[in-house]
């Protein structure tokens, strides 16, 4: 667990707090306890909390139930923001793959493919063809990462262009295979030795020269095509994420065009690919025959109802239902507002009224009279900031606090530099929760595993605030040993 909080020079501050053992007891209500019990031991009061982030664990950020949802209840303006650090292209892609059978088939056998072929054979000579050398230059620009973070085990890469390299390169990428099958020791003549657990790419050609890798190709591709431009928004800097938010309600609204009126279209795209590379196109009108499941309790299906209703609305309901997670219209509404609050160009984005419907929404914060008192604050602010040379240059809302702070004009405007200060610690792009998962790395070691969940907290503590550490002198160090012995002792 990490806090972040405005200091008293007007700086943002992220600190670690501590590690909380709760794989006994993972319930909604046994997570708030272990969180409010961590702050009650710094003398941290869960009433202030006025932002939250976690990642996308169910019982962590639940709608209806869920830790946000919690202290939401208890603290009215404890906002939960979405760790954009987290990226939404890779979330979407999993979302898809893990409540799809098509979607989850097609990107394994991608995967397999670019980890398998073009990584372990780019150096064969059978590459050095020009044909091969543009594929796997292609694929080469994919970014690969695959990492563990205590039991979770992840792999980024970028599904857009993934599926579109996929599309363009597909007749190359099938020879690749066909020669993979051919020349590899891993080929279908050495199954026995190698085992059946390794992938055949003898059989692989089969998995992806059909409708079904070819449809939910196309459908991923035309979803991704839609969101890419709000994935690439969000991982640039904090004052960027705001500008994103214009781009997610148009991206709902393209995604729910697509989904009432953009079937016919799919399936022409996708049956004109297959016409073009001999792959069968299956007749829609025909019934559905079940591959793997037992075919005597299946419903009657055709082909039509499966791939509309089980696959293309299903997934587009299913990315409609990740965005609407990560931006509800009153995270929405939020982020606008801070946006006002930039600095940059001359406070160019400064707007009053949105301004005081930010502070509308902390009533905690802001009293009726605040209110009216803001409202005629905002325009002497903005007068003076914009006259005062000392502020020519800011580049964001961190550095327009520390100048306030510097200048002695957050005691002037008191009400907006509260603003300033509760956009500030909105976790909006935080790194340090990602920063003590790797520090956890270096401390928790195999030999260590045993170690209470006290010492391994201390030491978790020392070592990733080792910067504070330093500033602590032996001397005191000392003496608070030296305060905790008994008498007798």
């Amino acid at each position: 667990m990490c806090v972040r909080y405005v200091d008293k020079t007007g700086d943002v501050i992220e600190r670690f707090l501590g590690i909380m053992n709760v794989m006994e007891d993972r319930t909604d209500s046994s997570l708030k306890n272990a969180v409010y019990a961590l702050l009650e031991k710094h003398s941290l009061s869960p009433f202030n909390i006025r932002g939250q982030e976690y990642n996308g664990v169910s019982n962590l950020v639940g709608d209806f139930s869920g830790l946000r949802t919690l202290i939401k209840k208890e603290t009215q303006s404890a906002y939960y923001i979405h760790c954009f650090a987290n990226e939404l292209e890779p979330t979407l892609a999993q979302v898809s793959k893990e409540n799809n059978e098509h979607v989850s088939q097609l990107f394994f056998h991608l995967e397999d493919l670019l980890n398998v072929v073009l990584v372990s054979w780019k150096e064969n000579d059978m590459l050095k063809e020009t044909k091969f050398q543009k594929v796997t230059r292609a694929f080469d620009d994919l970014k690969i990462e695959n990492g563990k973070c205590f039991h979770q085990e992840t792999i980024c890469w970028e599904p857009y262009k993934l599926v579109m390299n996929f599309i363009e390169f597909y007749p190359v990428i099938l020879d690749i295979i066909d020669e993979v099958v051919n020349e590899s020791p891993f080929s279908v003549r050495h199954r026995d030795r190698i085992g059946t657990s390794y992938l055949l790419w003898g059989d692989t050609r089969g998995t992806i020269e059909n409708f079904d890798s070819v449809f939910s190709a196309h459908l991923m591709k035309t979803v991704f095509g839609v969101t890419n431009e709000l994935c690439i928004l969000l991982q640039r800097k904090d004052e960027n994420i705001v500008a994103a938010m214009s781009l997610v309600k148009s991206v709902k609204e393209r995604l729910q065009i697509i989904r009432d009126e953009g079937w016919e279209t799919l399936l022409s795209s996708v049956v004109l690919f297959c016409n073009k590379n001999d792959i069968k196109v299956l007749n829609m009108e025909d019934v559905r025959t079940p591959r793997f499941k037992d075919r005597r309790k299946q419903p009657t299906k055709t082909n039509l109802h499966h791939y509309q209703v089980n696959v293309f609305f299903a997934v587009i309901d299913l990315h409609l239902q990740e965005l609407n997670s990560r931006f509800d219209e009153v995270v929405m509404e939020l982020l606008v507002c801070m946006g006002s609050l930039s600095p940059a160009d001359s406070f160019c984005s400064f707007d009053k009224q949105k301004l005081v419907r930010l502070a509308e929404l902390y009533p905690n914060e802001f009293s009726s009279a605040d209110l009216c008192h803001l409202n005629d604050q905002l325009d002497n602010y903005i007068s003076d900031v914009r006259k005062d040379e000392r502020f020519n240059g800011l580049k964001d809302v961190k550095e327009l606090s520390k100048k306030l702070v510097e200048v002695k004009k957050h005691e002037v405007y008191n009400l907006v530099y509260l603003l300033i200060k509760l956009v500030l610690i909105l976790p909006v792009a935080t790194a340090s929760v990602e920063r003590a998962f790797s520090g956890l790395s270096f401390v928790k070691k195999e030999l260590k595993n045993k170690v209470s969940d006290e010492l391994l907290n201390d030491r978790s503590v020392t070592y990733i605030e080792s910067e504070v550490l330093c500033k602590i002198h032996n001397d005191d160090i000392i003496n608070s040993f030296e305060s905790m012995k008994t008498p007798q002792e």
